[in-house]
């Protein structure tokens, strides 16, 4: 298997406007030490209620709490929410690339009990 090709989306995607912004807000956030704490705290509940989801039962309502409550002072923020819109952008576009190149593949790539 040729790799350059890899290589070249690789660079593609590291120069694309989505990747570029993500990476421009990600500096921002990352100056607070309060944000940064704030962001993993939000991260690692996102998981676990993704998680929970998954297995269809519910988190924890303290965590789901404080969940919500993260999210609200994260979503107020005008870097961190665009930070965090930023970062689903890309996710959503690395997401379409790995579905497109499983196709061509061939391979499944369906989580089990996910419709």
């Amino acid at each position: 298997m040729d790799y350059s090709i890899a290589h070249s989306l690789a660079r593609q995607i590291e120069d694309s406007e989505e990747c570029r912004e993500y990476k421009r807000l990600k500096d921002i956030v990352d100056q607070s030490e309060t944000t940064r704490a704030l962001l993993k705290e939000y991260k690692r509940l996102q998981v676990l209620l993704q998680v929970a989801a998954m297995n269809h039962s519910s988190m924890p309502s303290e965590d789901m709490n404080r969940f919500s409550q993260i999210s609200s002072l994260l979503y107020a923020g005008t870097d961190t929410s665009a930070y965090l819109l930023a970062e689903m952008r890309l996710q959503q576009a690395m997401a379409d690339i790995f579905g497109i190149l499983t196709r061509a593949a061939g391979l499944s790539m369906e989580l089990p009990g996910v419709q």
